[in-house]
């Protein structure tokens, strides 16, 4: 654990001098504050309290902006350090390539969670100081924050399979783009076709909860806007949670985090370099 703990820090060093990391982070602060500020101004008509509507707001910044900069950040983790010949060096010591994948995949994980931490908690402090959220506005952001980190994650182990099975970090870029845009629009855009198509009856209409979970976007959105009665009766999405466990998008994103980490150490052992 100590070599991990190790690679980690090396991970997270070079996050710190990486511009495009602090450039991600301050844009999620940015857009943060303009959803807590201008997004939050309807909630004379709802009723609906300014951090709750925050939520819904940051949900849905999340689902597009988090799984972007995750892949992004870790596309090349594995495929990049071959092409710069760094990772047979990292090798060439007593270090197992299942330390280095969790290594990596800890001093990553450290870096997604201080931008959401950072970029969430300005729009929180910000709010906090002209209005006075409840408690249970309180309980809904801070899943929002935890459901956020957690689908941080998730892509990153995604990209770490991506990363451990090309030979060429132009392809991993291009796959990650195509990863981004078939989870984050063109899913949903599918599953909508097939529900309207279908008028959401038959079989399509019985297996609709599983396939929302089986992408993790949906997972999340179910997470943070239905799993919390704040926010889902403001978004009516506790509707389609009816009849499934609470704790159901949860293990789906634990399962869409341990399973790509799994697939990439078993890419990356059999890797020749």
């Amino acid at each position: 654990m100590r070599i991990a703990l190790i690679i980690a820090d090396k991970e997270i060093r070079e996050g710190l001098r990486n511009r495009w990391v602090a450039a991600a982070t301050l844009l999620l602060a940015a857009l943060a504050l303009a959803l807590a500020f201008v997004g939050s101004t309807p909630t004379g008509e709802v009723a609906a309290g300014r951090l709750t509507v925050t939520v819904v707001s940051l949900s849905s910044l999340s689902i597009y902006l988090l799984p972007l900069i995750a892949l992004l950040l870790a596309f090349d983790t594995i495929v990049g350090e071959a092409e710069r010949g760094t990772l047979l060096l990292t090798l060439a010591y007593p270090v197992s390539r299942g330390r280095v994948i969790v290594g990596k995949f800890l001093g990553h994980a450290a870096i997604v969670t201080f931008a959401t931490v950072f970029g969430f908690g300005a729009a929180a402090v910000a709010i906090a100081a002209v209005a006075a959220p409840s408690a249970a506005e309180w309980r809904a952001f801070a899943g929002l924050v935890g459901s956020s980190v957690l689908l941080g994650w998730v892509f990153l182990a995604i990209a770490y399979v991506i990363s451990a099975a090309v030979r060429e970090r132009s392809t991993a870029a291009g796959i990650a783009i195509v990863v981004w845009l078939f989870m984050v629009l063109l899913y949903d855009m599918g599953l909508l076709g097939l529900l309207v198509a279908t008028g959401g009856q038959g079989v399509v209409g019985d297996i609709t909860p599983f396939l929302l979970l089986a992408n993790p976007c949906d997972a999340y959105r179910l997470l943070t806007l239905a799993g919390f009665d704040t926010a889902g009766s403001l978004t009516g999405l506790a509707v389609a949670t009816e009849g499934m466990s609470p704790a159901s998008p949860l293990a789906a994103l634990v399962v869409w985090t341990l399973a790509p980490l799994a697939a990439a150490w078993g890419l990356f052992k059999r890797k020749e370099l």
